[in-house]
């Protein structure tokens, strides 16, 4: 019996420590090392990050009492159309993900900006949906003006 349980115990150690290949990483789209692709899109968020922050605010007024931010981190690029090859005019749809304090998710939005060399600052705002509303922690929750939809 001594040599039953002692055997079922080494088992049940050795299946613990045993690593678990899962493929949870490619499914993942997060990159893990730098390239030209990432540079480039990393340099596009700065440049709109300031348009960005501004339709954020714009729709958070209404619901918030402190603007929320949006880190660079925090957007996704969902979709880019451009109007013709080696065309200069596209738009862009970002998903953002606008947080306030110690980066407290407020929600989920979708913001898509016309890019284009005509226009006085190159990028226009062209539409925002808000997609989804993260509730507050108790604490928090001193900030909310009224309820998000």
């Amino acid at each position: 019996m001594k040599k039953l349980f002692v055997a079922c115990f080494m088992i049940i150690v050795m299946t613990m420590t045993i690593s678990i290949h899962t493929h949870a990483e490619k499914l993942f789209n997060a990159p893990q090392a730098d390239s030209k692709e990432v540079q480039l899109q990393d340099m596009l968020m700065l440049f709109l990050l300031p348009h960005i922050d501004q339709a954020v605010a714009k729709y958070y007024a209404q619901f918030l009492i402190e603007k929320p931010i949006v880190y660079p981190y925090e957007v996704d690029i969902t979709k880019i159309k451009r109007s013709r090859f080696r065309g200069y005019e596209f738009l862009i749809t970002l998903e953002v993900s606008p947080v306030v304090g110690p980066h407290i998710g407020v929600g989920k939005d979708l913001i898509t900006f016309q890019i284009d060399p005509t226009l006085p600052k190159n990028i226009k705002s062209i539409s925002y949906e808000h997609i989804k509303t993260y509730d507050l922690p108790p604490n928090w929750e001193h900030i909310i003006r009224k309820t998000l939809n």
